[in-house]
């Protein structure tokens, strides 16, 4: 009987975290003696977590014992969390730029198990849901589980074996991966037997555990599935074919894809006595970050065995910490043929052979380093491959034709592209294949030369399950004793049947010439896959053609021409009023009646009929010529037609859209149009259209009121048209201009001047303005007093400027100096406040400054009385 001490498993009020935040995990165990000949283990579970998460560990999880040969489950084991500790990199080094947070919390549970001695050994298993998401190299990102396992051999393994300590990984995890650097990470182990341990990549597993309600059910039995990785990734390469693991230390070293979160599992064989007792296993989401470590970083080799020798190379490290480089190339005898200190190295060989390349970066400065590369230049290296047989659950064969200048092609590595079967590859020159599935598959092979040489070629194969096999048409038409040529596309052998009045059964473009309606049938084999497709020939002794009545259309309009036939081919004259005279139905375009003859053709057989098509011209309409209106005026339309039934549009402000010479009285600028029918045999309307233009409203302005001196040029400066007429015409320069010069000799109370502005239709509107003029020289006048009780009149104090340009400044203080008003406008006046405020009645001072019409400065003051 089985002896068996573990914690009693609850499956009830156990509440679990979601645990999305798991980055990681692994188990392993210590052995001693139990009691009653047991074995007890000291099993460790870790689950890495990332910092920060907000999340917690399962408390409790479940550890499950299943016998390692036949996959029975043995025990359940809910297991306490035993302990948290966050481990995190304080420093990433002085060479490392932008670097990420490198933190981890580790989640440990302990449980002591005390089993039997077995020949068959144990696997232990832990499951969680889920990994962290987002995970890079798996074909899709979430809600992926994992499974961590460690295995317990049993006597059958070697004889000890149930006594066995397990291997304990003690690898640093706390390190810096930056995207597209070089870079190491230990995944190195110890074991307290001194058995030998190799590693390697491995499958990371997914998880058949589910979270139900509030309960987390115990792992299933294995075997286990792997995660489903994504393209260019796999169990053997989890950071891409740049990455390898060291059998013999479990260090990881290559080139970091790019910037992501990558699963990557580590598998540990423990041997002993040169077999294989047990495998351990560490699992962990890595996180390349993006950043940047100054180093030296070169792929391993460099091949130009293409079409080229030329070279151009740069450092993989884009690191800002780089402050040099240096390059050096030498030739296979070490002589150094090429070196440069600039960004890319860029080099010619004149021979083919190998080179060494080495890279020196910051030499004698901080974060120096150097990288070492191999150049092949062996140009004339092409990789290809040709295939028969598409054709699943039968052989494609395919044949190597890589060729190369330089050695000799000496290994093929093929990948049929079959993605559900992991035997569809070969190392054979030419191989056959049988693929298993149909769809679109994508055949890849790997091939190398004596030289190092290696490329790829690549080939979209589709499979079926029956050759493609396409005829030109399935149905045709004859003239009794005429041949025709059948036509099929596909790859392979063809038989015609049947074998009557045919020529070249066994191509695929016979010839036959069938004296009834005969069906022939296409039989296509590739390499024994069948297709079959068939034709119709019919046979006939005449052409059926009839072609579409007598029309009448409006004249110049197109017309497409139609007749009802079994005829191939078609000819209609005369071809010259036609766009195209060898279609069955053609457009024509005429002016003259004509009659339109077509003859249809089955080879030799041929019908003709006859079409004739009578033009009739449009209605006569017109309208005149555009027109332009004064603002707010009418317009007098004129339509001339000979039809019969006529109507303006649109109707708006037309005194009658019904009658020919409607008036219009648009309010802007609008357009009319005149449609017109008749009763001889056109259909369709005549149209003409008027616009009228509807201008602007003048806005006629003369100028602002005005006072001068005698003696003094004013020029007067009227606006608002394109014609403009002073009025009176009394001491003006001119009378028909908008700027004319008005000079008096004597003093005016106010003299008026009208202008009449005109614009380019003609319409006429006025404005005036008012002269002022003193005998006197230039001057400001100013009130000695007013009243700004608003009675509209006297109530703002308003400077009067005569013969002057302009006023610099009309200041009102009061008697303790403080400015009550200011302006440099003469317009603008002082209504006895300050910020709303009404002043008391008292004097005021006031000053102005002004430039008089010749330039002369002139300044003014005086006391003003505000009365209320």
């Amino acid at each position: 009987m089985k002896k068996l001490i573990f914690f009693s498993l609850l499956l009830t009020c156990i509440l679990p975290a979601k645990a999305d935040h798991i980055t990681g995990g692994e188990m392993y165990y210590k052995s001693a003696p139990g009691p009653n000949g047991t074995i007890a283990y000291n099993i460790t579970l870790k689950l890495f977590m990332r910092c920060n998460s907000g999340r917690a560990f399962n408390n409790p999880t479940i550890i499950s014992v299943f016998n390692r040969a036949t996959n029975a489950r043995i025990s359940d084991i809910s297991v306490p969390l035993s302990d948290e500790e966050t481990i995190s990199l304080a420093d990433a080094g002085p060479c490392v730029s932008n670097p990420p947070v490198v933190c981890y919390v580790i989640g440990t549970y302990h449980v002591l198990v005390n089993l039997d001695v077995s020949p068959d050994g144990y696997i232990l298993s832990s499951q969680v849901n889920y990994r962290i998401a987002g995970i890079s190299n798996l074909s899709y990102y979430n809600n992926i589980g994992a499974t961590y396992t460690c295995e317990i051999p049993g006597t059958a393994s070697v004889s000890n074996g149930p006594s066995n300590n397990s291997a304990q990984f003690t690898g640093n995890d706390l390190v810096v991966v930056c995207a597209k650097n070089r870079f190491s990470y230990s995944f190195g182990a110890t074991d307290p037997d001194g058995d030998r341990l190799e590693y390697s990549f491995c499958n990371a597993y997914v998880s058949g555990t589910t979270i139900t309600g509030n309960m987390i059910t115990p792992p299933v039995a294995p075997p286990y599935s792997p995660v489903p990785y994504g393209s260019g990734f796999g169990s053997s390469a989890p950071l891409g074919s740049n990455v390898e693991i060291d059998q013999n230390t479990g260090l990881i070293t290559g080139i970091a894809p790019a910037t992501g979160i990558y699963v990557v599992t580590v598998c540990v064989q423990e041997l002993r006595n040169g077999f294989v007792i047990a495998t351990q296993r560490k699992d962990l989401q890595i996180h390349i970050a993006d950043c940047d470590i100054a180093a030296a970083i070169l792929e391993p080799e460099y091949r130009l065995c293409r079409d080229t020798k030329t070279l151009s190379i740069s450092n993989q490290s884009n690191s800002p910490l780089i402050k040099s480089l240096e390059w050096e190339f030498k030739n296979s005898a070490g002589t150094t043929i090429f070196n440069t200190t600039e960004t890319v190295a860029t080099y010619t060989f004149a021979d083919t052979g190998l080179y060494n390349i080495r890279l020196v970066i910051n030499r004698d400065q901080p974060c120096s380093d150097s990288a070492i590369s191999l150049a092949r230049v062996y140009p004339g290296f092409l990789p290809g491959f040709n295939y028969t047989g598409i054709c699943f659950n039968k052989p494609t064969n395919f044949t190597n034709t890589t060729t190369t200048v330089y050695g000799a092609v000496d290994s093929w590595k093929w990948d049929f592209g079959d993605l559900t079967f992991a035997d569809d590859t070969s190392s054979q020159k030419n191989p056959l294949y049988t693929y298993k599935s149909m769809g679109i598959k994508t055949a890849v092979l790997t091939t190398g030369n004596s030289n190092g040489c290696v490329d790829t070629a690549t080939r979209i194969i589709s499979i079926f399950d029956k050759p493609p096999l396409n005829l030109a048409f399935a149905d045709t038409l004859i003239c009794a004793s005429d041949k025709v040529q059948l036509k099929a596309e596909g790859s392979g052998l063809y038989t015609w049947t049947p074998a009557v009045n045919i020529v070249n059964s066994n191509t695929a473009s016979p010839t036959v010439s069938p004296v009834v309606t005969t069906r022939y049938y296409a039989d296509l084999n590739d390499q024994g896959c069948l297709n079959r497709d068939s034709v119709l020939v019919r046979v006939t002794d005449h052409v059926d053609l009839t072609a579409m009545n007598d029309t009448i259309i409006c004249q110049g309009d197109p017309i497409q021409l139609r007749v009802t036939s079994d005829g191939f081919q078609y000819s209609w004259t005369p071809a010259r009023q036609m766009e195209n005279a060898n279609v069955p139905n053609p457009i024509a375009v005429t002016i003259t009646a004509t009659t339109y003859e077509v003859t249809a053709m089955i080879g030799s057989c041929s019908a003709k009929d006859q079409v004739k098509v009578t033009p009739v011209p449009y209605p006569f309409v017109n309208v005149g010529a555009d027109t332009v209106i004064c603002f707010n005026t009418v317009a007098q339309l004129h339509g001339i037609t000979d039809g019969s039934l006529y109507k303006w549009s649109p109707a708006a402000f037309l005194a009658n859209a019904n009658t020919l010479n409607p008036v219009a009285n648009p309010p802007a600028t609008a357009t009319y149009a005149l449609t017109v029918f008749d009763t001889k045999g056109c259909p369709k309307a005549g149209i003409d259209s008027v616009q009228i233009t509807v201008l602007p409203d003048i806005n006629p302005f003369a100028g602002n009121d005005t006072t001068i001196v005698i003696d003094q040029d004013l020029q007067l400066n009227a606006t608002g048209g394109t014609r403009y007429v002073w009025s009176p015409d009394i001491s003006l320069s001119s009378f028909d201009i908008s700027n004319p010069v008005v000079r008096f000799n004597e003093p005016s109370e106010g003299l008026q001047y009208t202008v009449f502005v005109y614009n380019e239709a003609g319409c006429v509107d006025s404005a005036f303005i008012k002269i002022k003029v003193f005998a006197t020289l230039p001057s400001v006048f100013v009130p000695n007093a007013f009243t700004p009780n608003n009675d509209g009149k006297n109530d703002i104090l308003r400077p009067i400027a005569a013969g002057m340009k302009n006023i610099e400044y009309f200041s009102v203080y009061n008697r303790w100096g403080r400015l009550m008003f200011s302006t440099n406008n003469e317009r603008k006046g002082w209504d006895g406040s300050v910020n709303g405020t009404p002043q008391d009645p008292g004097t005021f001072v006031w000053m102005v400054k002004a430039t008089d019409y010749k330039g002369a400065q002139y300044f003014k003051k005086g006391t003003v009385t505000l009365l209320r």
